[in-house]
């Protein structure tokens, strides 16, 4: 008479789809082993790795052994790459879902070993001695209560470059080098379409209530510089590879102060 048994055998396929559905829903489509991806009907597409292919070949040559932040790091997609590239990543969010999936992307894809998931706020750098061959700060200005405080701390950290996107406002507007200084009868040059400037959300932008601030291009811009980053390459209309450069604020050195 013939044994009988039970075959226990579970489809890892099926087990990994059942959770990315736990861990759902995902902002990053990350694409696994097997050919899985997280989010395949993304709205967006096959976000962010269209921005991924974009920033890749401005970054040096060898990135390995470098020490990177990833600032929002979401499901981690930005983190995975640079250390597939052999890159230390240290990877904040203050989202405890994002980061569980991330802790999970990681693993699944082998680079946990080179990736510091940390539940933070950007400005909770200000509380580290850290400093960062290059970070990564895309995706993230537009939700900052405070982006300026929130670009400066990021740029303190900066040893060498500084990768940054943002939302901007629509439209192609002229970009002018404004003047050092207005006298107050003639303010009405803040009026002028090329003035860097910055709309701000009271209330919800695409029904999200933390996009508070939408910069236009020449604000955009203009905050870097003030914040002591100097635009090494313009990507694409807001994406910036931006270096160490001299702040340009009028105020002197040593009286900007700030604690969180």
């Amino acid at each position: 008479m013939a044994e009988s048994f039970e075959c226990n055998f579970v489809n890892p396929r099926n087990t990994i789809e059942k959770e990315i559905a736990e861990l759902s829903p995902w902002f990053h489509n990350l694409h696994l082993p097997g050919g899985i991806q997280t989010a395949p009907n993304h709205k967006l597409g096959d976000f962010p790795n269209f921005n991924w292919e974009r920033i890749a070949p401005y970054l040096p040559a060898n990135i390995s052994d470098m020490n990177i932040l990833d600032i929002g790091c979401n499901a981690g997609f930005y983190s995975f790459e640079l250390a597939k590239l052999g890159a230390k990543v240290t990877a904040i969010d203050s989202n405890e879902h994002y980061l569980r999936q991330a802790r999970w992307g990681a693993e699944k894809l082998g680079v946990e070993k080179n990736i510091t998931f940390v539940k933070m706020q950007l400005y909770d750098l200000l509380n580290t001695p850290d400093r960062f061959d290059i970070i990564f700060f895309l995706g993230v200005f537009y939700h900052l209560r405070y982006p300026l405080l929130g670009l400066d701390i990021a740029s303190s950290k900066t040893n060498k470059y500084c990768i940054f996107q943002t939302l901007t406002l629509p439209g192609d507007e002229e970009i002018r080098n404004t003047p050092f200084d207005i006298d107050y009868e003639k303010r009405d040059l803040l009026n002028a379409n090329y003035w860097p400037r910055m709309a701000f959300v009271e209330k919800r932008l695409a029904g999200d209530p933390t996009n508070w601030w939408v910069p236009n291009i020449a604000c955009v811009e203009a905050m870097l510089r003030s914040s002591g980053l100097k635009i090494k390459h313009k990507i694409c209309r807001e994406f910036y590879v931006c270096e160490h450069g001299e702040t340009r604020s009028h105020i002197p050195p040593g009286e900007i102060k700030f604690r969180i």
